[in-house]
C-alpha cells in the first residue's frame, strides 16, 4: 500500500512509518494536514491510506479527514492519538480506525492497515 502518514511529532512519523514499511508498505510522512491537503492533491500515485495524527496545528486530524472529503477523494482514514476518543471518532463514517499511541500501537496498526 501507498499510505500517507501525517504527524506533526517527526520521531511518531518516522517510527509509524518504519512499522509500515517494515511490512512491506511504501509511506511519506507530512508534518500537518495542509501538507497533507497538498500532497494528496499533487500526488502522481494516489494513496492508498492516510494515517493522521489527531492533535496537530493548522488542520487537526478530524478536520483534516473532512477537507480530504470536500476534496472528493474516497481514501481510508486511521486517526492516531495519544488520547482515547474512539466514541468522537468512531461516530464519523470517513474514519476508518481509531488508534491509540501506546505501547499496542505497532500491532494495532499493522491490524488496521490489513483491515483496509
Amino acid at each position: 500500500m501507498h499510505i500517507l502518514i501525517v504527524d506533526d511529532d517527526t520521531l511518531t512519523g518516522e517510527l509509524t512509518a518504519a512499522i509500515l514499511e517494515q511490512a512491506g508498505h511504501r509511506c511519506e510522512i507530512v508534518a500537518h494536514g495542509l501538507a497533507a491537503l497538498e500532497r494528496i492533491a499533487a500526488a502522481t500515485s494516489p494513496f492508498d491510506c492516510v494515517i493522521s495524527d489527531l492533535h496537530m496545528p493548522l488542520l487537526d486530524g478530524l478536520e483534516l479527514e473532512g477537507e480530504i472529503r470536500k476534496l472528493g477523494v474516497s481514501i481510508p482514514f486511521i486517526l492516531l492519538s495519544g488520547d482515547d476518543l474512539r466514541a468522537t471518532s468512531d461516530q464519523r463514517p470517513g474514519i476508518s480506525a481509531h488508534l491509540c499511541k501506546d505501547e499496542t500501537l505497532e500491532e494495532a496498526l499493522l491490524q488496521a492497515v490489513a483491515r483496509l
